[in-house]
């Protein structure tokens, strides 16, 4: 494999070279898989974050629906 292979992108169903598009189409493309990374990476944060509510609503759902444990105290100390 040569250094001369192009890189390929789809945009609207059409292939083009990334490399035989002007400067400023690159830095578009660059930004669009900059933003695609974010989003991915924003998705997971969601993920971890909503499932993380969940875990601690479901103790603290828990933790409400436990017996109390009566506290014993002891006469002779609390005199």
């Amino acid at each position: 494999m040569g250094k001369n292979e192009k890189t390929p992108i789809v945009i609207n169903d059409k292939e083009y070279l990334i490399e035989d598009l002007t400067q400023e189409q690159q830095v578009m493309v660059n930004h669009i898989s900059d933003l695609d990374r974010k989003l991915s990476s924003a998705r997971f944060n969601l993920d971890q974050l909503g499932v993380g509510r969940e875990a601690f609503v479901n103790m603290l759902a828990r933790s409400l629906e436990a017996p109390v444990e009566a506290i014993v105290v002891d006469e002779d100390e609390a005199a």
